[in-house]
């Protein structure tokens, strides 16, 4: 009875409500990255397991409370299993200049650093990169191009062909041109250098991709959602050129859209 007293009658603290609102956060962005993926079932399944287990444990039910409770227990390795990926994403994210852009404390500790990453992006030159890319589409010579950000990405440079070449506008052409040994893969970008072709990405695992797309079109959703990276496709079939980032992709109509879309993004 006193149990069930304390219940009805739950002190609740401010720090209760900083509480509330992180988990609502959390929740929130952890739910941003799962979505659209065969991921976002499990999850949903562990958190339902989750609020059971609260409230049998609220109502002191032993037996069932310890047999849920096994399941919290191992629930955690399970989840660094099934969600991979996912994790990676989070991750990703806490460390990236748009997670730090909306919280006051990390904005002011990390003001040195991104005021160096926007020097860097400041040295790139986007107009060879967007003419290459429009006049493979008129061709119809299909290329995808990924554009480092704060990601490395050595992991998937080590899967190609080292290049380390100034990027120009005929040296990306040549290397998507059809009878081209390099043209099968991906190219990385970083910098104002091209340096790595022939790369091996990631391609996603989203159930409800649009089926006009092709493999060069999961493969650029597939980078974007696992690193910070920019990936730009030049379709074979179609001739359309698309962007992505942060695991989203858009066509892009005309050379200035695109390039003023870059601009934005290397910007953030």
């Amino acid at each position: 009875m006193e149990n069930m007293l304390s219940l009805l009658f739950i002190t609740f603290k401010w720090i209760d409500a900083i509480d509330v609102f992180l988990v609502a956060l959390l929740l929130y962005q952890i739910y941003n990255i799962v979505k659209g993926t065969p991921a976002v079932s499990i999850f949903t399944g562990i958190f339902s397991i989750y609020v059971v287990w609260i409230v049998v444990r609220a109502f002191d039910m032993k037996l069932f409370g310890s047999i849920l409770g096994k399941f919290i227990d191992v629930g955690v390795i399970a989840i660094i299993v099934v969600f991979q990926q996912e994790l990676r994403r989070f991750l990703l994210f806490i460390g990236t200049k748009e997670f730090i852009s909306r919280s006051f404390l990390l904005k002011t500790v990390f003001t040195i650093n991104q005021s160096s990453n926007k020097e860097r992006y400041t040295s790139i030159d986007l107009s060879p990169l967007v003419r290459a890319c429009f006049h493979m589409s008129e061709s119809k010579t299909g290329a995808l191009i990924v554009l480092s950000k704060n990601s490395d990405l050595k992991f998937y440079i080590n899967t190609g062909e080292p290049l380390d070449a100034v990027v120009t506008e005929r040296m990306l052409e040549s290397i998507f041109y059809k009878n081209s040994p390099l043209h099968d893969g991906a190219v990385i970008i970083t910098g104002n250098r091209m340096v790595a072709a022939r790369c091996v990405l990631p391609v996603t695992e989203k159930e409800q991709f649009p089926s006009h797309y092709g493999m060069r079109h999961r493969a650029a959703v597939g980078i974007t959602e696992s690193t910070d990276a920019i990936a730009l496709v030049v379709s074979e079939q179609t001739g359309n050129v698309s962007i992505s980032f942060n695991g989203d992709i858009k066509t892009v109509s005309s050379p200035d859209k695109l390039k003023l879309l870059l601009e934005k993004e290397f910007n953030r």
